[in-house]
């Protein structure tokens, strides 16, 4: 409140919001920042999802030179096994290094696997993205393919 003084009158001029102004801006700013939430949330499956490939090809790498060692042999494994696990044969038979890189969620279906045939001359590796409603696949295989798969591989078998 400010009192302004003109020629023997004393005049009251009020320099504030009123209520319906303050509860404009207050419901704005709601708006906006539930806009906000909602396109970050968004932006954070992306970037897990964009973890998820390059991990999985960090792993694609490693089950190369492992290859490239040992004669063309892929580790063999018949039955899925989770290359998150540090303690895991996969994992430790790479020799990745101190840690095998995780999933960011690290619980299922997100969490990365690997199959190969019985004499180690094929595999498939593969993670769960997050980036639609119903989980796909991320998938590579060792004829070089690499794309999205609606299924979880089930063999050593590209499924791509």
């Amino acid at each position: 409140t400010m009192i302004k003084i003109s020629k023997n009158q004393y005049t009251i001029i009020n320099k504030a919001f009123t209520l319906i102004e303050m509860l404009v801006v207050i419901s704005l700013i709601g708006i906006l920042a539930a806009i906000a939430l909602v396109s970050f949330g968004g932006a954070q499956k992306q970037a897990r999802d964009a973890t998820r490939k390059s991990d999985l090809k960090q792993y694609q790498t490693s089950i190369e030179g492992y290859a490239s060692k040992n004669n063309g042999i892929y580790p063999i494994s018949i039955t899925t096994t989770s290359l998150s696990d540090s303690t895991g044969s996969i994992c430790t038979t790479l020799d990745i290094g101190s840690t095998c890189p995780t999933d960011p969620k690290d619980e299922s279906p997100y969490q990365y696997k690997y199959i190969s045939d019985s004499d180690g001359t094929n595999y498939v590796i593969w993670g769960g993205l997050e980036k639609s409603s119903t989980t796909t696949y991320w998938v590579l295989c060792s004829n070089g393919r690499t794309a999205e798969s609606a299924s979880v591989p089930s063999s050593s078998t590209c499924p791509i």
